[in-house]
């Protein structure tokens, strides 16, 4: 469940929620008990980036499914070239 922070308009109380994503947002400060609740727009607490990085990371063995370069990214460029030069079959 996602983790919503809010801060209350009356008393500058900042505080986090777990909450389902349909729930209602929050609108009575658990400090001053007043309904000035506001939900913040905030980054989240993680950032996945890189190519691949779930392929080599929860794999063990032979069972990695990467490159023979190792770049775990895959061979991007190949696809377009066989497609823009008519190799795919579908496009030309």
């Amino acid at each position: 469940m996602p983790i919503y922070e809010y801060q209350c308009q009356a008393c500058g109380h900042v505080f986090e929620a777990i909450q389902k994503m349909a729930d209602e947002p929050l609108k009575k400060c658990p400090e001053c008990n007043k309904s000035k609740l506001q939900k913040q727009v905030s980054a989240a607490g993680f950032r996945l980036s890189g190519g691949g990085w779930y392929e080599t990371d929860f794999k063990s063995g032979k069972k990695k499914n990467v490159t023979e370069s190792g770049s775990g990214g895959g061979d991007k460029s190949g696809a377009a070239k066989a497609c823009g030069s008519g190799g795919c079959g579908s496009c030309h």
